[in-house]
């Protein structure tokens, strides 16, 4: 267990992959009674670890969790068998998403991603700028989608915890219909507006100069939107096209990943009118420049 700062502890889940880096990072925040954010994978030896590295005397009293993938959410209930606590969250795997986006899950565009806890149910719900404070400490929850309908930063003084909508080693996977871009774009501004000092992620180390990482975020999902619609100037083309001509650069591995992203800005151009989808919207579909 490393300790980040005062009441902000860290152990990093043993799942490395390219979608998490070393591994899900789970927070111990305070002492005494304390809250473990996001306590990770299904994994009954990193449980034991969280368990086994707290001082003596200390209990877990809250279970929080920032979003229903596997990676993040799966430990949430084991946990919470273990030691009693409740589980707090937004809602379930389908909380919070919005209306474009619960259409697209209608139509069964679905898939890709890191794997959805289809199964998450929390305890307790925990609104938009709604706080929780239990023993020292204290952190009001933000509603942040993007990455996931669902989705929670959690505010503790000038540290915001950030799951996945930030991360400093990389972008954001962005997978319809969990995953909403034009939400992610709103996201950055509401996280811009907390003023934080640092970010704490997810994945990877922290994040110290929040307001620059925010507006590199930003300006690269602008660059993308741009790339995509360059290269639909070659002429209509299928996702898998796509994502050829706009990812080139990246291991044909990550490719799949890539392509869900793609699709998110997909899914933004078409409901703006700046693309077309023919037959219609889906991941079969070939698209191409409006007008």
């Amino acid at each position: 267990m490393e300790d980040l700062e005062p009441g902000v502890r860290r152990l990093v889940a043993p799942n490395p992959s390219a979608l998490t880096q070393r591994g899900t990072c789970s927070y111990v925040l305070g002492r005494g009674a304390v809250a473990v954010l996001d306590p990770g994978p299904a994994d009954p030896g990193h449980l034991r670890a969280l368990l086994d590295r707290l001082a003596p005397g200390e209990r877990v009293a809250a279970i929080l969790v920032s979003h229903a993938h596997l990676d993040h959410s799966a430990a949430a209930r084991p946990l919470a068998d273990l030691t009693g606590a409740p589980v707090f969250a937004f809602g379930d795997a389908a909380a919070g998403r919005s209306a474009a986006m619960r259409a697209l899950a209608k139509a069964g565009l679905a898939g890709g991603g890191e794997g959805v806890d289809a199964g998450f149910r929390p305890d307790e719900t925990l609104a938009d700028g709604e706080g929780l404070a239990l023993g020292d400490w204290s952190v009001t929850a933000l509603h942040t989608p993007g990455h996931f309908g669902n989705h929670l930063c959690f505010a503790m003084g000038e540290a915001v915890f950030t799951a996945d909508v930030v991360m400093g080693w990389s972008t954001t996977l962005i997978s319809p219909p969990d995953g909403d871009l034009e939400a992610y774009f709103t996201s950055l501004d509401r996280l811009a507006g907390q003023g934080a000092r640092v970010f704490y992620p997810g994945h990877g180390d922290p994040v110290p100069d929040p307001a620059a990482r925010l507006a590199e975020l930003a300006a690269h999902r602008q660059a993308r939107t741009a790339q995509i619609l360059q290269a639909l100037t070659e002429g209509p083309a299928t996702l898998s096209t796509l994502t050829g001509r706009v990812y080139a650069d990246t291991p044909a591995a990550l490719h799949r990943a890539a392509s869900r992203n793609l699709f998110a800005h997909l899914v933004a151009l078409v409901g703006q009118g700046r693309v077309v989808a023919d037959p219609g919207l889906a991941v079969t579909a070939v698209f191409a420049r409006a007008g």
